[in-house]
């Protein structure tokens, strides 16, 4: 298996500390703006489009107020990670019907060399399961707390 860090993935110009948004579609909007803003991706139509797609097929919300959004796309040359936190939170079809507060977008190449999107999503998941690192995850009010959350075991 790959030892993944999260935090080599993870960027504050890639952090939304408290995103607004009255759905999902709003939402993914907000986050993949943030990769255009940046200049790391050119437009959002495309990738908005395959996450929509990606979504019809089943929510990428786990429950446990927590969604990660993913999907290969050609607009990206690398793994990108946008990381938002929502105290209102957003409706997302989660299989609990709960909204989400944690979100987690991921975009990869369609073929990468080191293979780690699906490691990713896989160490986000096994983080994210205890309700404390959740907690503290959701109190995080900037981007070095919210590492420092992540990281820890």
């Amino acid at each position: 298996m790959i030892d993944i860090d999260l935090a080599d993935y993870l960027n504050e110009d890639y952090f939304i500390p408290d995103v607004e948004a009255s759905s999902q579609e709003e939402l993914l909007q907000k986050m993949v703006a943030v990769l255009v803003d940046s200049g790391k991706i050119k437009s959002s139509s495309i990738v908005l489009q395959t996450l929509l797609t990606r979504e019809s097929l089943g929510s990428t919300a786990i429950g446990r107020g927590i969604a990660i959004p993913h999907c290969r796309t050609l607009a990206v040359a690398e793994v990108f990670i946008v990381a938002a936190l929502s105290q209102k939170g957003v409706e997302y079809n989660a299989p609990d019907k709960k909204k989400v507060h944690l979100i987690f977008l991921i975009l990869a190449p369609p073929q990468e060399k080191a293979n780690i999107y699906l490691p990713i999503l896989g160490k986000l998941v096994e983080r994210l399961r205890d309700a404390k690192k959740r907690k503290t995850l959701m109190n995080a009010n900037d981007f070095r707390s919210f590492i420092q959350a992540i990281q820890e075991v």
